[in-house]
């Protein structure tokens, strides 16, 4: 049954990260522009690691039970999201601006780092997904179980960011003109809307 445990843990959590969202987007870009990959890459994984294990072990339902933090979590990624939309549709309307080699100039490594800390720790799907969802899928399990797929789910999510931040640099060559960039830049900020505009009305 570990074997079990281990495999749903990690199909399941690799079928909910793999959906394109705001915390995708941004690794993909970072992968193409090739700035700061392994940190970025390295705060995913170990950011939904420690959701997962909180979900498995019990904090699903606490923050069921705590409905407001839910909402404040809402309305505050809502607000991060919209921002963000917005730098990347500016970035969109200034395509001089979007041709970015390893070399050149680009944001900081704390700039980054907040950056993708505030997509994953303010987007109120990932407490959705990792805590509430994958933690109900855990319950039925004993303790060794959970345990079990709570090592497959952090393997899942680790190979998925490493996968798409390191592996993106193989598209680079499609992402050598202005107007590639520009749909990257318009596809994001559309995203970050939508999703915007999904957390304020769910």
């Amino acid at each position: 049954m570990t074997t079990t445990a281990f495999a749903h843990g990690f199909t399941s959590t690799a079928l909910l990260i793999m959906a394109i969202g705001a915390q995708n987007a941004f690794v993909l870009r970072q992968g193409l522009r090739r700035e700061h990959v392994l940190p970025v890459v390295m705060v995913c994984a170990l950011s939904d690691a420690v959701l997962l294990q909180a979900g498995v072990w019990g904090m699903g339902g606490v923050l069921a039970a705590r409905p407001e933090w839910a909402l404040f979590m809402r309305w505050a990624g809502a607000i991060f999201l919209v921002g963000y939309a917005l730098q990347a549709g500016a970035r969109a309307l200034r395509p001089a601006h979007l041709l970015v080699s390893a070399s050149g100039p680009g944001a900081s490594l704390r700039t980054t780092l907040l950056t993708v800390t505030a997509l994953t720790w303010l987007n109120p799907h990932v407490y959705l997904d990792t805590v509430v969802l994958l933690g109900t899928m855990a319950s039925p399990y004993p303790t060794w179980g959970r345990a079990a797929f709570a090592v497959g789910g952090a393997l899942a999510s680790a190979a998925w960011f490493m996968a798409l931040g390191f592996g993106a640099r193989w598209l680079a060559p499609v992402f050598a003109s202005p107007a590639a960039w520009r749909v990257l830049d318009a596809v994001t900020s559309a995203t970050m809307m939508v999703l915007a505009g999904v957390m304020v009305l769910s």
